[in-house]
């Protein structure tokens, strides 16, 4: 059970560090890249401000008062106490093309940068696709554009991102084999630590669960003595008060040893697997437990399907049935007991369902662990010692299964999961 819950912790862990990692990454590169675009929007912008042909009347186009190009959303260029943005290295170190266009479409100017990466009718081509999209700015490929239209011509200006970008990739390519590597580190030093952590509380749990099979079987030979000598002074004295007694708390033991041994045999003791029909065994044990049933004032409504066969031990399955339903007869305040056992995918799933009283969130998930009662003020009368459904727990789990407890709208309803294996 520790080395499961081990496991699952152990993925838990990795899945969050995983997760963690992975929307870390994607919040710095997706606020890098817009960092990086609206700075290079922002440099192309100023190309654009400071472009003008030869021989064109009035140098660069005039700027609105507050520094801004006449297009949309556009950012300011040189906040206060920063410089000029054409005297910035980013600026100077960048590669800008152009291409002007006259009436009808006509070439008037092509820039083809002083690294003349495009050639003219590459640029030329671009430019076109970019007036045929009719937008203002945007990208395309590795490329920022702007088009400005102008009294004489239509300038469509780019710029080159590949530089600035492509340091991005590096990063974004480095961060992933150098995290990549830090989580298989820490996996392996996490999978160590627990390890550590864990093996002690396996040992307790493998001590417990030795002291419970030792100290059953040890109890049974004076538990046996016990009765045989009360039976035979019975005989010789008759009835007697005192005697009675003994012979009561001595079931009792008896009782509390035999269920201890049955706990100890499910959760340890290797079990011989054969064919077993559920549908069959669930069917006998409701037709056993019937009088028990109707004594207490209850019914079984059954709804159990035929030919639900697996691998699994026959005896374990006939106490998880009788514990369930048994569970079922003590506690419900209605008449009516539902048992289903459905096929669901590779499952067989066993349900019993009762009317009961509403059972605490914080007490549902302690009902299988050994000794507990909901009603603490409750003792062990009936035979009854808190240990049947650490029982079925562990039955369960001997067949690869799982078990759960709900209580929703007065109704208390157990489920045990089972893959059926052939």
């Amino acid at each position: 059970m520790f080395k499961r819950s081990r496991k699952k912790i152990l993925l838990a862990i990795m899945g969050s560090l995983i997760l963690l990692f992975a929307i870390t990454l994607s919040v710095i590169l997706l606020a890098s890249y817009r960092e990086i675009r609206q700075e290079n929007m922002a440099m192309l912008k100023r190309h654009v401000e400071l472009y003008y042909l030869d021989g064109e009347t009035g140098g660069p186009p005039d700027l609105p008062p507050d520094g801004l190009l006449d297009l949309p959303n556009a950012p300011v260029l040189e906040p206060p106490g920063r410089p000029p943005l054409d005297q910035k290295p980013d600026y100077q170190l960048s590669t800008f093309y152009s291409v002007a266009f006259g009436e009808n479409d006509a070439v008037v100017a092509v820039d083809k940068g002083e690294k003349e990466v495009y050639s003219e009718e590459e640029l030329i081509g671009i430019a076109k696709e970019i007036l045929a999209g009719n937008t203002a700015s945007g990208r395309t490929g590795a490329l920022t554009y702007i088009v400005d239209r102008r009294p004489e011509y239509t300038l469509v200006a780019l710029m080159d991102n590949t530089v600035s970008e492509g340091s991005l990739n590096t990063l974004l390519h480095n961060v992933l084999i150098i995290g990549s590597v830090a989580i298989l580190v820490m996996f392996f030093i996490s999978l160590v630590l627990s390890g550590r952590i864990i093996r002690p509380l396996e040992e307790n749990d493998q001590k417990q669960k030795q002291f419970i099979s030792d100290a059953s079987h040890e109890l049974k030979t004076p538990v046996a003595v016990i009765s045989t000598n009360a039976e035979l002074l019975s005989r010789e004295i008759g009835e007697n008060e005192w005697l009675s007694n003994i012979v009561y708390e001595n079931d009792r033991m008896g009782g509390l040893v035999r269920q201890l041994l049955d706990l100890s045999r499910a959760e340890n003791a290797e079990i011989l697997m054969e064919q077993v029909d559920l549908s069959r065994v669930v069917t006998g044990e409701a037709l056993a437990l019937e009088m028990l049933a109707f004594d207490h004032g209850r019914v079984f409504r059954t709804d159990i399907e035929d030919g639900v066969i697996f691998t699994g031990n026959k005896t374990q399955l006939t106490q998880l049935v009788s514990i369930l339903l048994d569970n079922a007869i003590r506690h419900a305040t209605g008449s009516e007991i539902g048992i289903s056992l459905k096929r669901q995918g590779h499952h067989a799933v066993l349900s019993v369902v009762n009317d009961g009283d509403e059972i605490p969130r914080d007490k549902l998930e302690h009902l299988f662990d050994r000794f507990y009662r909901v009603d603490e003020a409750r003792n062990s009368e009936g035979q009854h010692y808190g240990l049947g459904l650490s029982i079925a727990k562990a039955v369960v789990e001997k067949h690869g299964g799982s078990i759960s407890v709900s209580c929703q709208d007065g109704k208390v309803r157990f489920t045990a999961s089972i893959p059926m294996k052939k």
